[in-house]
């Protein structure tokens, strides 16, 4: 569950979800760009096996990357939005940063 929550974090930039859920996936996004950095051969197949969709995977590395190049790390944030009605799960929305 987790790897399809990073790759769609990934694909479309941010995703809404629980809070337990948002700091779990938190340290997985921050290592595939944190790979993405790297740009070698082997970081790239260390990213694919675990990034699902081989379009995220070529979006990270040519795109998000690249982007965080010059950021020592911190690449997501975490935003509370309060109460989901049904359960009364808190709910957050975790995405990239600019």
């Amino acid at each position: 569950m987790f790897r399809i929550m990073v790759t769609d974090l990934l694909r479309h930039g941010q995703i809404k979800t629980t809070v337990a859920k948002a700091k779990e996936i938190r340290p997985l996004a921050e290592k595939m760009v944190t790979l993405a950095k790297g740009g070698t051969l082997h970081d790239r197949r260390r990213a694919a096996a675990f990034i699902t969709d081989q379009r995220v995977l070529k979006k990270v590395f040519d795109e998000i990357g690249p982007r965080f190049m010059d950021r020592a790390g911190g690449y997501t944030r975490i935003t509370r939005l309060g109460v989901r009605a049904g359960d009364a799960a808190e709910m957050a929305m975790i995405e990239l940063v600019d």
